[in-house]
């Protein structure tokens, strides 16, 4: 894995963790009680960025070093990929 492929890789687990984080602990604006006039009754209440960045930061670390593993082991390589789903 070259370092630009190391660094989309990274970058595309990154957001993936964020936005799979984003919906949980979330409470509404009209679970709160505290609706913002103009706003959706369903949008978050507090939505806190930075606590989010740090997980998402921690979750996509984690997966990355797993496939990193996996790649620089050679446990899996691309023949292997290619072959994948060919009959024999």
């Amino acid at each position: 894995m070259s370092l630009t492929g190391g660094l989309v890789l990274y970058a595309t687990l990154w957001f993936l963790s964020l936005f799979l984080l984003i919906p949980f602990g979330q409470r509404s604006q009209a679970d709160a009680g505290d609706i913002v006039p103009g706003t959706p009754r369903g949008a978050p209440h507090q939505l806190r960025v930075g606590r989010l960045a740090v997980l998402a930061t921690l979750l996509s670390a984690a997966i990355f070093a797993v496939i990193a593993a996996v790649i620089w082991s050679g446990w899996i390589t691309r023949a292997d990929i290619m072959e994948f789903g060919r009959p024999g």
